[in-house]
């Protein structure tokens, strides 16, 4: 078993966005940490026709769901793709390839070498996002974005109530995220199993998977917590890409502190396979924005 590798669970709305992901990694990955990416069983042509020779591991979701003992199929099967991605992603642990994985989505890349240290201490405990996401809430202030607030207060609370812990609210995230076997272990054993629960069932009541993750990692402490800020840049909006932009802040400055970027496929769309996604008259806003230098 490795001490890390990278994995992405993907499906084929995503495939440029991964070939993009597989490229960077390709070029930034100085210790050939093991890439793995899933996607539906029915979708893994697709992706090794379009994938092969930039050494990535393809696997099914399906083989991924079968490692969870008490999983119920039938059930996951059923449950939206945003709930199903969710689960997949929180179980890749037991595949058994390593004692932790960066899980990256679809939509990031990498800007600049990187290697172990960029993600787990010298002693193995991996770094773990852990802050009041007061950046985010502060921009959403400004722009009276209040539903924002909202949503971060409800979600924060609701997991917070099931574990029974007072206290701040933390956001664990933006991805990607370093998540470690031994607490989605501690989660199962401790609250998952005493509950009649199984991971899709903790998803379908509260489907937040880094707030299982976090809340799991402060209750049970099956590994210690080292705080830090996000890795990758995340662009949420498009605006917030051409502030920056315009600022004169590219990849080389962001270098300087994250690992990578991500740019939200809701709003970079001219990267949906196989054609640009949206409706006519979002196409065409899109279109003539980014004609006049502007995403």
């Amino acid at each position: 078993m490795k001490p890390l590798v990278l994995y992405c669970k993907s499906y084929n709305t995503d495939l440029k966005r991964v070939v993009r992901l597989a490229r960077s990694i390709q070029q930034f990955n100085q210790e050939n940490l093991p890439f793995y990416v899933s996607v539906p069983l029915a979708e893994l042509p697709l992706f090794s026709a379009h994938l092969a020779g930039l050494g990535v591991e393809l696997l099914a979701d399906e083989d991924v769901l079968k490692a969870s003992p008490r999983m119920d199929l039938d059930q996951v099967r059923n449950m939206p793709g945003y709930l199903l991605q969710q689960v997949v992603k929180s179980e890749f642990w037991r595949m058994g390839y390593s004692g932790a994985y960066v899980c990256l989505d679809s939509d990031a890349f990498f800007i600049r070498p990187f290697g172990q240290a960029d993600f787990l201490a010298p002693d193995g405990t991996p770094y773990t996002m852990l802050d009041e996401a007061h950046d985010l809430l502060e921009d959403a202030l400004r722009r009276k974005k209040d539903r924002v607030l909202e949503a971060f207060y409800r979600e924060a609370d609701q997991v917070q109530q099931l574990f029974g812990r007072k206290g701040r609210r933390y956001s664990f995230g933006p991805f990607p995220l370093v998540w470690h076997r031994a607490v989605w272990e501690s989660l199962d054993v401790h609250f998952l199993q005493p509950n009649g629960m199984t991971l899709a069932n903790a998803i379908a009541q509260a489907p937040i998977e880094s707030r299982w993750y976090g809340e799991a990692l402060l209750a049970y402490e099956a590994v210690p917590v080292l705080p830090c800020q996000a890795l990758f840049k995340v662009y949420h909006y498009a605006w917030q890409f051409d502030q920056d932009r315009r600022a004169g802040i590219g990849t080389e400055q962001l270098a300087r502190l994250y690992c990578g970027v991500i740019c939200q496929s809701a709003w970079e769309r001219n990267m949906d396979w196989p054609l640009e996604g949206g409706n006519w008259l979002s196409r065409t806003g899109r279109r003539l924005r980014r004609r006049m230098g502007r995403i």
